[in-house]
């Protein structure tokens, strides 16, 4: 089922969603973020047409990946820099404007010029061994068969909320950095923020304006103001690819890089609201302690914690070493050449997702001509045998 708009055309779920065989394609797409965009265009550019050689799938509603869900306070002027998809420059929008909007007209706007065809909303359930060595995609939507997976559903969709004894006791609110949709909702509160990443300290100085804040992290922060260098992006992402070669699980990208000192920071470590405190040991019904006998009220906890791979799909595969992690290649599965994995390791980001689609698109292409002359080759000793 589709309905024309624009240039393109936006599926909203599979043409042939009902029938009982699999749709054969050669490369199966898994998510319509940066990731699954880049990687989209890129087998575009080389050939391969959309519901034929390559299906793009997508659960969530509508077009921007992650930052459709991110919360209003969020403006363009205070994110991260989004970097341009390949083939299509963003224009920048207004500063006060919701990045959710900004990001989200932007995909769709992309989506539309290189008429990728994203199949959505579609939950992909499983995939796994399918007939003839390829991959067997169920969805809610149909079941595709694949000769390659390129899978980028990133980590929105696997908040992560560490475990504190008596946490289940709380007698407050408890929410994670995903639900959260603004800080009026919190005025006059206690709020306890736990986490060292960029997100805890956006929303602290952001809260901090509404309500009685406290920060907690594990290890002290470490704020960086020399400016990012081509150096250092190098070296961060070697140190995370050094992880994922060995099958470990990400690092979070602040704990390579450490946190940008921009003004906003330095003014809010000089009047207090960013400074830390350890990590409480416990929770109590109305807050947290330390075993030092330091308690601390509280009305909420806010659990800036970060994300983890959104990879369950994928569990028939056994792709997962004893380590936690998926042992990679580049972005490629180093136990199933046919896999990639793009938004994990050091391709987590936006510029790196560009990057990882490029990557991708290129050993795919050369996967699918292996197939083939290998195809061709048992055809030819099959013909040989016979005569």
């Amino acid at each position: 089922m589709s309905e024309s708009s624009g240039s393109g055309t936006r599926h909203t779920g599979a043409g042939s969603a009902g029938a009982a065989e699999p749709v054969d394609v050669d490369v199966a797409v898994i998510g319509a973020g940066q990731a699954g965009l880049s990687a989209g265009y890129f087998l575009r550019r080389a050939g391969l047409v959309p519901d034929r050689g390559f299906v793009l799938l997508d659960h969530a509603p509508g077009p921007g990946g992650a930052w459709q869900f991110r919360w209003p306070s969020l403006t363009y002027g205070k994110a991260h820099r989004v970097h341009d998809l390949p083939g299509l420059p963003l224009v920048d929008g207004p500063a006060d404007r919701p990045s959710a909007e900004v990001v989200s007209a932007y995909f769709d706007r992309y989506e539309r010029t290189f008429d990728l065809r994203v199949h959505r909303p579609v939950d992909v359930t499983a995939v796994r061994e399918g007939d003839g060595g390829r991959l067997r995609v169920e969805t809610d939507a149909g079941v595709w068969s694949a000769r390659a997976l390129i899978n980028a559903t990133g980590t929105w969709d696997r908040p992560f909320v560490p475990y504190y004894p008596g946490q289940e006791t709380f007698l407050g609110r408890q929410l994670h950095t995903a639900g959260y949709r603004g800080a009026a909702e919190f005025a006059g509160r206690r709020v306890v923020v736990v986490g060292g990443g960029t997100s805890a300290v956006q929303l602290l100085m952001e809260l901090a304006e509404v309500a009685s804040t406290t920060w907690v992290t594990r290890r002290p922060p470490v704020f960086r103001s020399a400016p990012f260098t081509e150096d250092w992006g190098r070296e961060a992402v070697a140190r995370v690819e050094e992880r994922v070669r060995r099958g470990l699980p990400p690092q979070s990208v602040v704990s390579v890089t450490g946190l940008a000192a921009t003004e906003e920071v330095r003014a809010a470590r000089a009047s207090g609201v960013l400074r830390r405190e350890p990590m409480f040991d416990r929770v109590t019904p109305h807050g947290v302690a330390w075993d030092d006998g330091r308690t601390l009220e509280a009305d909420v906890i806010l659990w800036a914690t970060g994300f983890r791979a959104a990879l369950d799909h994928l569990a028939p595969l056994r792709l997962r070493e004893p380590g936690g992690g998926v042992r990679m290649e580049g972005t490629r599965v180093a136990g199933d050449p046919r896999v990639h994995l793009l938004g994990y390791g050091p391709s987590a980001s936006t510029i790196g997702a560009n990057r990882a689609g490029r990557t991708a698109v290129r050993e795919v292409r050369a996967l699918l001509a292996e197939q083939d002359a290998a195809a061709a080759r048992a055809a030819a000793g099959a013909v040989g045998a016979v005569s």
